[in-house]
Formats: structure tokens, C-alpha cells, sequence
């Protein structure tokens, strides 16, 4: 039985990845999509993925550290797929670098991203889902790296951490509405963001190609690297009813690696 039949979802950062994993995930289980992403044509092609799995899907492209994008966004999804139910504040970058090397700018960019891109999405989607009169679920992606600090990812970390608290205090903030605000927490996920830092681990350290991907993925307990199926089935259950009574947590899914 699919478990969120003919609810719409939004997605960000949807075009690849865990984004994209999610979003076909929700759409096996019954959900329409709304793709957002920088991309159109990666966006398309999950389009194309969603509607081969018979529902209905729509692209938009957005940079998720714009506000008026983020709520134009949601404005689109609900007027392309006729209605408005879960929010994935997904998309995200990565940043490997000292501290002490750390520029202004850097930290601007990843904070307007991974921060303020979660901030916009919570706002949009609770006024929309106020605006709509109904309960909605708001579903942000945080990390292993929100529950401790990694070195040459202090930055990065610091951001996941925000997203923890903005998790907890929007929970707090929307429950009367009967909205849930819950994270996600992977840990070493085979993607593109991963091959990014790894590479960042051998200019600032000197390892070899693949050698700090093989240390993390040697740490796991279940004795395997993380798939974005894996993450997505997680969020699939933060969707759907079965966490209806579930808020303001970011539990971490990621093998067995962290534990808290």
C-alpha cells in the first residue's frame, strides 16, 4: 500500500544524488513532485524518471539561498500539481578547508546554502501550508557532521548543526498547526558531494585519491558505504503517517558510525 497517495512533494536539490533518490522514492509511494534544482536538464530527467512511475511531476529552477525563489517555488508546485503537503529542504554543498583558512566568502556561500536555504523552506512551506488550512510535514537534510564536528569540514558542520536547531525551534513553533518539522542525518553516501570532499581531503592533507572515502566507509558498522536509497527510505517515513507523531528530531541514519 503506498502511503502518501495523491499528496504533493517538493524536493530541492532533486536533480541528482539524495535529492533525486528521494524524489522517486515519494513518487513510488503515491506522491506527485515538484523537482527543484539549479539544473533543468538533471531536473528532467527525474522528471521524466517520476512520470514513468505514474505520477505527476514538475521542474523549477531555483537557488535555494534566494528567499523569493524558494517561495516561488512552492507557489509553482501548487499551482502546476494542485496542492502542497511535504517540504524536503534537501539541497546542500559541501566545504572542505582549515579553519584558520577559511574566507568570508567561503562561509558566506555555504551558510546562504545550507542555512538560510533550510530557513526559506521551512517559512514558504508552513505559511503555504497555514495559507491551505491543512497539517503539513517540513523534512530537512542535516548530517552525521550536525551531531559532531568533523576537522577540514568545521564549517560545513557548523551549518548541519544550524539545522538542527532550526528543526527543533520551527517544530516548536508550528505544532499547533499541526505541521511536524523533523532532519535526516546520512553519513558517507556515495555521491557527487562525497567525491567532492574527498578530493578537498587530498589537497588539504595529501591523502590519496579515494583514501579518506575508504577510512569513513571502513568505520561502519554495517560494513558498507550509504546509497541515496538508503537516505530516501528514511524520508519516505518522515513523510508519510506513520511519523505523524514524530517532530522537532533529526535522527541519523549512516550504518552505524556516529551514535548519540
Amino acid at each position: 500500500m503506498r502511503t502518501i497517495d495523491g499528496k504533493v512533494a517538493l524536493v530541492t536539490g532533486a536533480g541528482q544524488g539524495i535529492g533525486r533518490a528521494i524524489a522517486l522514492r515519494l513518487a513510488k509511494d503515491g506522491a506527485d513532485i515538484a523537482i527543484v534544482d539549479l539544473h533543468q536538464d538533471k531536473m528532467a530527467a527525474v522528471a521524466a524518471e517520476v512520470a514513468a512511475l505514474g505520477r505527476k511531476a514538475t521542474t523549477f529552477v531555483a537557488d535555494v539561498g534566494d528567499r523569493d525563489q524558494v517561495y516561488a517555488a512552492v507557489e509553482h508546485a501548487e499551482k502546476t500539481l494542485g496542492g502542497f503537503d511535504i517540504m524536503v529542504n534537501n539541497a546542500g554543498i559541501a566545504q572542505v578547508r582549515a579553519l584558520l583558512d577559511v574566507t568570508p566568502a567561503e562561509t558566506e556561500r555555504i551558510f546562504r546554502i545550507n542555512v538560510d536555504g533550510v530557513l526559506w523552506g521551512i517559512q514558504a512551506a508552513a505559511k503555504k501550508f497555514r495559507a491551505r488550512g491543512h497539517k503539513g510535514k517540513i523534512i530537512n537534510a542535516s548530517s552525521i557532521a550536525g551531531h559532531e564536528g568533523y576537522a577540514l569540514l568545521g564549517v560545513y558542520s557548523a551549518t548541519k548543526f544550524a539545522i538542527r536547531a532550526l528543526t527543533q525551534a520551527a517544530a516548536k513553533e508550528l505544532a499547533s498547526s499541526g505541521i511536524t518539522v523533523n532532519a535526516y542525518c546520512p553519513g558517507v553516501v556515495g555521491t557527487d558531494m562525497w567525491v567532492e570532499i574527498d578530493k578537498g581531503m587530498v589537497e588539504a592533507t595529501g591523502a590519496e585519491p579515494g583514501a579518506t572515502y575508504r577510512k569513513f566507509v571502513e568505520g561502519i558498522a554495517l560494513g558498507r558505504a550509504e546509497t541515496p536509497d538508503d537516505v530516501a527510505a528514511f524520508v519516505s517515513y518522515l513523510a508519510g503517517p506513520d511519523a505523524d507523531y514524530m517532530t522537532g528530531q533529526a535522527p541519523m541514519i549512516d550504518g552505524g558510525l556516529v551514535y548519540r
